[in-house]
């Protein structure tokens, strides 16, 4: 009786394994890489098509990396969404029986810059001219008594500075930072993806 359990088991697993096996001369792989200009890589949806037809999802890992098994023989599309990211696509993607298909270059999603706003602004003296290469500091202010502290730059030729932030509504801080001036700031209210205009007065310490 044992044996005959036995053989039950050799038997599906042998249909199975035959299975597999005629799966995969009528399939393939297809893996790559997302890279990203600003953020992570992780979470962005890609998006298998074929003539205009949704036929699979999956997203990427912490490394941008993203794997789609046992699709059927054709030749697909591949659309990368993520939010905040601009949309991505690949067109006539080939796909072999029993190959995979490595796509590693062209997948670099840049940022949308109709969904984040944007600080910008300048660094003047008190006589009205603009002043380059001093540091400004951006925080998001957390309550009246706490601020984190989120990035920085140094002003350019014609002393202006921008910052990106999210869309959704906070309050800022913007703050110069130099040795031989002294620490000024203003806040700012993001609500929405708009762009925000500041100046901030460089006055030497006495």
């Amino acid at each position: 009786m044992k044996f005959v359990k036995v053989l039950a088991l050799f038997v599906v697993l042998a249909v199975f394994s035959v299975a597999a096996a005629a799966q995969d001369k009528n399939t393939g792989t297809i893996k790559g890489k997302v890279r990203v200009e600003k953020g992570s890589a992780a979470g962005v949806t890609v998006i298998l098509r074929k003539n205009d037809q949704e036929m699979r999802r999956v997203e990427t890992d912490r490394k941008g990396e993203f794997t789609i098994a046992r699709v059927p023989v054709a030749t697909y599309g591949l659309t990368f969404r993520k939010a905040g990211l601009a949309v991505g696509s690949i067109e006539n993607v080939e796909v072999k029986a029993g190959k995979t298909r490595s796509l590693t270059d062209h997948l670099f999603l840049a940022v949308d810059e109709g969904s984040i706003a944007f600080i910008r602004g300048s660094v003047f003296n008190e006589g009205g001219r603009s002043v380059p290469g001093v540091r400004v500091e951006l925080s998001r202010i957390v309550s009246e008594t706490s601020v984190d502290k989120l990035d920085s730059r140094i002003t350019g030729e014609t002393g202006e500075f921008v910052f990106r932030v999210p869309p959704e509504a906070a309050k800022y801080r913007v703050t110069l930072k130099a040795d031989k001036a002294e620490s000024v700031s203003k806040d700012v209210e993001v609500d929405s993806a708009l762009v925000y205009r500041v100046a901030l007065t460089y006055k030497p310490k006495p």
